[in-house]
């Protein structure tokens, strides 16, 4: 019987060490209130992200230039820029912006001309290079083009306008980043080649941190 009164006042004595709730004498004590549990406080909101956008929009099909001249050899470098613009602005209405900032223009390079200077580059991995050309519009806005020759006739691969503060060429991609009304942030657009439509399709429409865009 004294065995297991010892045996008892030892596991006692072990469970008021363990859990610190045991005065000098054995006794449970309290360890006081426990505190209550609260939400986290939220103390620096940090930037309100823009409206979720939706799916990119597709650039359309490729639309063949009837009236120039075939191209035989491919190489798009054999016309100039400035005519392949007006061929492709042709079916436009006479109002249209960008076609009478076309029409008015009588040389690339020139202050009064909305074409600016042109830039090859191979968009769909053929080995052979591409247009791209920018017109100017109203405000940021720029009708951005690409032409390409398929089977010896020159076909436009793009035709966008966008609100531009700049373009980029990364590779086979045509990147365009617009300014956003939201503070923070800025609009990337990213153009590459649809094998499937056989023209360049927005992949990319997506918002990012302002700081991105070096040319900003």
């Amino acid at each position: 019987m004294l065995r297991s009164l010892r045996v008892a006042a030892l596991a006692m004595a072990a469970t008021c060490t363990l859990l610190s709730g045991c005065d000098g004498t054995g006794e449970a004590k309290s360890a006081g209130s426990a505190r209550a549990v609260s939400a986290p406080e939220r103390v620096w909101t940090g930037k309100t992200p823009p409206e979720p956008l939706g799916p990119p929009n597709s650039a359309g099909r490729p639309t063949p230039l009837r009236s120039m001249p075939r191209v035989p050899s491919g190489d798009i470098h054999e016309v100039a820029p400035l005519t392949i613009a007006r061929a492709a602005a042709e079916p436009m209405s006479g109002d249209d912006e960008t076609a009478k900032n076309i029409k008015a223009c009588r040389a690339i390079g020139q202050k009064a001309c909305a074409v600016q200077a042109p830039h090859y580059r191979d968009l769909n991995g053929d080995g052979k290079d591409e247009l791209l050309l920018a017109i100017e519009t109203s405000g940021s806005w720029i009708s951005l083009w690409a032409f390409t020759v398929k089977d010896g006739v020159i076909t436009q691969i793009l035709g966008v306008s966008e609100r531009a503060r700049s373009v980029e060429l990364a590779g086979r991609d045509v990147i365009v980043w617009e300014p956003v009304d939201t503070g923070g942030y800025d609009l990337r657009r990213v153009f590459s080649w649809d094998e499937r439509l056989q023209a360049l399709n927005e992949r990319v429409t997506e918002y990012v941190e302002s700081g991105s865009d070096p040319k900003k």
